[in-house]
């Protein structure tokens, strides 16, 4: 399925489900909440698993905190491709697709996220076993949901971010 196709086939879906979707100008808190989550998930997912690997290997909180970031981009768009390929789609569309809805939300949420830690007094020198690294971890995952909620549901109301993924799962 090319791009162009997916999109009428969205436009199409989105006439059809007005009160869910609607069109490109009117995309529900719910929706956009969904998609915030799913790129939360894999955030999360690579923010504590660099964090555990950079503190096991005895590693600077600069080089951790690279790693986890590396991690959560690649952990978000391995969510991302897996329902894409499950489609049917093709790598290489799968791939475009995910870079593309994915980019934006994942570079806020890092960016909020952990910026988060970084400010908070102690945080970066918590170790895994310290409950200030866990909560301030919490914290920060809340913080990014927050605020990337509304980026992405203005993404999604201009036809991007997850209204493309949104497209290749109908």
């Amino acid at each position: 399925m090319d791009h162009a196709h997916a999109h009428q086939e969205h436009h199409e879906h989105a006439d059809h489900h007005d009160g869910d979707h609607g069109d490109h100008g009117r995309v529900s808190w719910a929706m956009a909440a969904k998609a915030t989550l799913h790129c939360l998930t894999g955030c999360a997912i690579g923010e504590v698993l660099g964090m555990i690997i950079g503190t096991a290997l005895g590693w600077g909180n600069l080089a951790t905190m690279i790693l986890a970031i590396v991690l959560a981009f690649l952990f978000g768009y391995a969510l991302t491709l897996r329902g894409i390929l499950g489609a049917g789609v093709d790598l290489r569309t799968a791939v475009r697709v995910a870079l593309a809805a994915d980019t934006l939300s994942i570079a806020v949420m890092e960016l909020i996220d952990n910026g988060v830690i970084a400010l908070w007094p102690g945080a970066m020198d918590a170790h895994l076993s310290d409950p200030l690294f866990w909560i301030v971890l919490g914290i920060a995952l809340a913080a990014a949901f927050v605020i990337t909620t509304p980026v992405n549901k203005w993404m999604i109301g201009r036809g991007k971010g997850h209204a493309v993924v949104h497209a290749y799962h109908h």
